[in-house]
Parts: C-alpha cells; sequence; structure tokens
C-alpha cells in the first residue's frame, strides 16, 4: 500500500505550523522592560539639568558606560553634538555645549573650574525659558502622566514613537508649543482629544 499526501492535510500543517510561529511572534512583541535605574552623576553645572531633561528622553544613562574613559570636553561635547546631527536631538548649540562640560566634569577630565567649563556653563541669554535650572526627571515625567501608555522610544504603539516625534520636528522654531498644545488640546488622528493623563 502506497502512502499519497492530500491536500487538505498539507493544507492543516501549514496552518498548524503558521499558528504556532504568530504565537510565538505576538509573546516576542510583549516584553515589558523594567523602569529606568540608572542615573546621571548629580551636579550643580546647568548641564546636568539639560542632559535630565534631554538626553534621558531617547535613551538611558547606561550609554555613558560605552563611552572611553576620562574623555575630553571637546570630546564630550562632540558626542552630545552627535546626538544633534545623527539622532534630531533638539537642543540649542548652547546647550549642547553646556551638557558636553557637565559630562567631562562628571564623567571625563575636566574641572568645574576649568575655563572652558565655566565659560560652556553660563546661562544663554537668548534663553526662552527663565527656569533653566529646574531639574526634571523625564522618567519620572513620562510616567506620572501615562505618556509610556502610547509612547515608547523608538517604537510606535498607540502614538508615534518619541524618535519620530523628534525626526518630525527637527529643525521647526515652533516645536515645543506645536508639542504642547498636542498634548494639552490633542491631535486629530485622536479625534481632537488627548489620550494622556493631564
Amino acid at each position: 500500500m502506497q502512502y499519497t499526501k492530500t491536500p487538505t492535510l498539507s493544507l492543516a500543517f501549514t496552518l498548524i505550523i503558521t499558528l504556532i510561529m504568530l504565537q510565538t511572534q505576538a509573546a516576542a512583541e510583549q516584553i515589558k522592560l523594567p523602569p529606568e535605574t540608572a542615573k546621571l552623576r548629580v551636579s550643580k553645572l546647568p548641564g546636568y539639568t539639560l542632559a535630565t531633561q534631554q538626553c534621558l528622553i531617547c535613551h538611558s544613562a547606561d550609554y555613558i558606560n560605552y563611552q572611553a574613559p576620562d574623555m575630553t570636553q571637546s570630546q564630550w561635547t562632540n558626542e552630545v553634538f552627535k546626538m544633534q546631527r545623527s539622532y534630531g536631538a533638539m537642543f540649542s548649540e548652547h546647550e549642547a555645549r553646556s551638557i558636553g562640560a557637565y559630562l567631562a566634569v562628571a564623567y571625563g577630565n575636566a574641572k568645574a573650574t576649568d575655563d572652558s567649563v565655566v565659560a560652556a556653563s553660563k546661562l544663554d541669554p537668548s534663553a526662552e525659558n527663565s527656569n533653566a535650572n529646574t531639574i526634571i526627571d523625564v522618567q519620572v515625567l513620562l510616567n506620572n502622566n501615562g505618556c509610556l501608555a502610547c509612547h515608547a522610544i523608538n517604537k510606535k504603539l498607540v502614538g508615534p514613537a518619541f524618535h519620530e516625534i523628534a525626526t518630525k520636528y527637527k529643525g521647526d522654531a515652533g516645536a515645543k508649543s506645536k508639542l504642547a498644545a498636542s498634548i494639552q488640546k490633542g491631535v486629530p488622528e485622536n479625534g481632537g482629544k488627548c489620550l494622556c493623563r493631564q
């Protein structure tokens, strides 16, 4: 007796394999990362405040450990400018230099009293915000306002990824007010509603 393969059996086998693969893929997408526990080294330099407000939006403070030890202020500042050029980080040239000075003191070989650090750490006279020394923990802000329920750093959930938002508004002088309005009033895609806690 010769065994013949029937199309029904072949189709059933294909469906079972497909379901197993889809189930495995769905399980992989449900991974939840633990909350951020790494912190930047505290400093009174204004670059510390800016780093907590700007850098931690996109990545963990742990990334500092992947940099070469004892980097100079110039090297740290170039790293900060790279984030602006290559990844669309939204900060001014003055803010980038201030963050570079802080990183050089906290993680490199500079001292807070170095002339170049003092110069880079002076408040920007053209700053539009008078509360530049207010420290904001970005992770706490995102958690407390429910942002992470709809947004992730580099993956679209209900709302766009933070990287997509940064790319969209890169170079837009009115980005801060537009983003504030979309958070407060909602966006057309959500029927004019904001789905976040306010």
